[in-house]
């Protein structure tokens, strides 16, 4: 399978009983995608997405992050309505995303030796979109998304909910992911965690 980012990606040291990871920019190369849908559907209701915001919010969930840009900014867009126009911008340009090797090298060595789940700021209509254009969603049991939880990343609700889900204690889960909030949500939640760095670095 075609895939990006090739460097090796060390682990820490633990016997880790579950390993969890984020979707978008950490199993899939998609934050390009998502960078420009984003700021496409922001802009037809008439507003601005830095790039750098977009990748300071990596992993919040959709509407959250259209509350965010209203704060910032001042905007009144309505955060139900350019999330979803942003998600069907996304699924029609996403048929030919590719995994990123150093991550998919762990998840096919460990694959059936250990329990995964995904754990994504996207609904879960999205995140099975992805995973079968990439293959693995039968690598994937446990999903959770955006509508599994109330309260995204980097508050921990979402990995916890993976762990109980699980059935495995957050102390022996391994986080997987590329974003601050991400991690932030991983510490949180009494995880360790593995920087995913992105295929430009």
């Amino acid at each position: 399978m075609p895939s990006v980012t090739s460097a090796p990606l060390p682990l820490p040291p633990g016997d880790f009983k579950a390993y969890l990871f984020d979707l978008d920019g950490t199993v899939a190369d998609t934050m390009p995608i998502h960078l420009v849908t984003w700021q496409t559907a922001v802009r037809e209701q008439g507003g601005g997405f830095p790039e750098d915001l977009f990748y300071a919010l990596g992993g919040v969930p959709l509407p959250r992050t259209v509350e965010i840009l209203n704060e910032r900014f001042g905007y009144t867009l309505d955060p139900h309505a350019v999330a979803n126009r942003k998600e069907q911008l996304y699924l029609q340009q996403m048929d030919h995303v590719l995994p990123v090797a150093s991550v998919l090298a762990h998840i096919e060595a460990s694959h059936g030796t250990i329990p995964f789940a995904i754990v994504s700021g996207s609904p879960h209509a999205t995140i099975i979109h992805t995973l079968r254009v990439l293959g693995l969603t039968d690598y994937f049991p446990v999903i959770v998304g955006a509508e599994d939880y109330t309260k995204g990343k980097p508050d921990p609700e979402p990995f916890l909910t993976a762990a109980k889900l699980l059935n495995v204690a957050p102390a022996d889960c391994l986080v997987f992911e590329d974003a601050d909030a991400g991690i932030a949500s991983a510490e949180a939640a009494g995880m360790q965690w593995v920087r995913v760095p992105s295929p430009s670095s």
